[in-house]
């Protein structure tokens, strides 16, 4: 149990960094869109993240490492709830269509890189 709350607290620090790196270097180059770009990486990356580790654990017949790594470390590092916000946020300042666009795009990527993860290592 121990293990599995240091690794989601290392993946919560993971996510608050890469969130905060990309947001940075979007501002820089698509200051207008306001998409949140890097809760969208964080949780494609970590699906596909996801699929590669259980893939490769189930092939191993090892899961062992199955809990710190995919509840603790990915569970901690990828943020539905966060994107939830983003796009409730997106539609109260008025822009529906990139709210939709937001939640509908990262639940299809998301899914896919898992899909994507899986096959990879499968």
């Amino acid at each position: 149990m121990m293990l599995i709350a240091l690794a989601g607290g290392l993946g919560a620090l993971l996510r608050f960094l890469v969130d905060g790196w990309v947001n940075a270097r979007a501002r820089a180059w698509a200051p207008r869109l306001g998409a949140p770009l890097g809760t969208v990486l964080i949780n494609v990356t970590g699906s596909l993240l996801l699929g590669l580790v259980v893939g490769w654990l189930v092939g191993a017949g090892d899961d062992t490492w199955a809990l710190p790594i995919g509840t603790g470390l990915l569970g901690g590092y990828t943020t539905f709830s966060t994107a939830s916000v983003e796009a409730a946020r997106l539609i109260l300042a008025g822009r529906g269509l990139l709210a939709a666009l937001h939640a509908v795009g990262m639940l299809l990527a998301s899914v896919g890189a898992a899909a994507l993860g899986l096959w990879i290592a499968g």
